[in-house]
């Protein structure tokens, strides 16, 4: 079997999780399969790097003894800011050498710093994909999902997103089995895909100034199958329709059907994650009145339809997550 070294790069102010999620990943699938992965880590001269919690991680060796690897893991954290001139210039001069090229959150920056990016579509944590497309308007930014494949190039949001990331090139690489045994013993079950968004559908959206406007807005949450047409919630909001509208989209940040198709995706998913309710009901319960509706929406946001969402990702029982 093929060994795959997996390089992490190592400098001062990296993010601890960005470096120890992924790489507790890949050495769990060596433990599941001996001789899988090996990984080194490196720094620009070797010496021992400060993570931005205070931690002290010792590197094995330095980026210039460093052999060319499988995959080449890129972290993230407060040393991307200001980052080292010594460790850039590697990267453009040899990251071309992994078969894969990955970043875990803010790490994306580096990479776009060495001109890796330029072209690809990329993603980074929510916080900085603004700072990613305007100081490097050559990279197709795409802020919502949790990470992005590009080819040989794979970025991935905040901390725990490297983990997601991680587990779906293990599954990549030696089966689902062996990534689906790696997520039970991570106690994170079973992996997210990567075209889920960095929030829920509260998070991503804003909250309205107004109160009338907030419990529209609670109320849609907490009521998924009610009426949520533009007139049934104006007329809770005591406002006209095009008024409650305009009002809704300019302090919420988007209009009220999209608001709701997020509500509604979000209920199902966790519905589908957590109950052993049939397809047909749990359409019926987030609003969707059709098995059909739900399957559109689903194909439509995330890339799987319902049944094969549940296959891949509920938790409430081990028949399902072993199937």
């Amino acid at each position: 079997m093929e060994q795959r070294e997996v390089l992490v790069v190592l400098f001062d102010g990296v993010q601890a999780l960005d470096v120890s999620g992924p790489v507790e990943v890949f050495h769990g699938a060596a433990q599941e399969v001996p001789g899988a992965y090996r990984i080194c880590t490196a720094s620009p001269d070797g010496a021992p790097v400060r993570t931005t919690s205070g931690l002290t991680l010792v590197p094995d060796t330095t980026l210039a003894a460093a052999g060319a690897p499988h995959t080449l893991l890129v972290p993230g954290g407060q040393g991307t800011r200001t980052p080292d001139p010594r460790l850039i210039d590697w990267l453009r001069g040899n990251a071309h050498r992994a078969r894969r090229k990955v970043s875990v959150c803010s790490g994306a920056l580096l990479l776009a710093e060495a001109g890796l990016l330029d072209g690809r579509r990329a993603t980074t944590h929510w916080m900085l994909c603004d700072t990613l497309a305007e100081r490097f308007p050559a990279v197709r930014v795409e802020p919502e999902p949790i990470y992005v494949r590009d080819g040989d190039l794979a970025t991935s949001a905040g901390v725990t997103a490297g983990i997601d990331l991680a587990l779906a090139l293990v599954e990549e690489d030696l089966g689902r089995d062996v990534a689906l045994s790696i997520a039970r013993h991570l106690v994170v079950f079973l992996r997210r895909p990567g075209n889920q968004t960095q929030f829920s559908a509260q998070l991503a959206a804003q909250t309205a100034q107004r109160r009338p406007l907030r419990d529209v807005q609670q109320w849609i949450t907490e009521n998924p199958a009610g009426d949520l047409s533009v007139d049934a919630l104006a007329q809770r909001a005591r406002l006209s329709p095009r008024h409650f509208a305009r009002a809704f989209r300019d302090e919420v940040g988007m209009t009220p059907g999209r608001y709701v198709d997020r509500v509604r995706l979000e209920a199902a998913r966790r519905h589908l994650e957590d109950s052993a309710d049939g397809i047909e009901q749990v359409s019926r319960h987030c609003g969707y009145g059709t098995p059909e509706a739900m399957r559109r929406a689903f194909l439509r946001a995330l890339g799987a339809s319902p049944a094969e969402y549940r296959r891949r990702f509920r938790t409430a029982g081990p028949p399902l997550l072993s199937s």
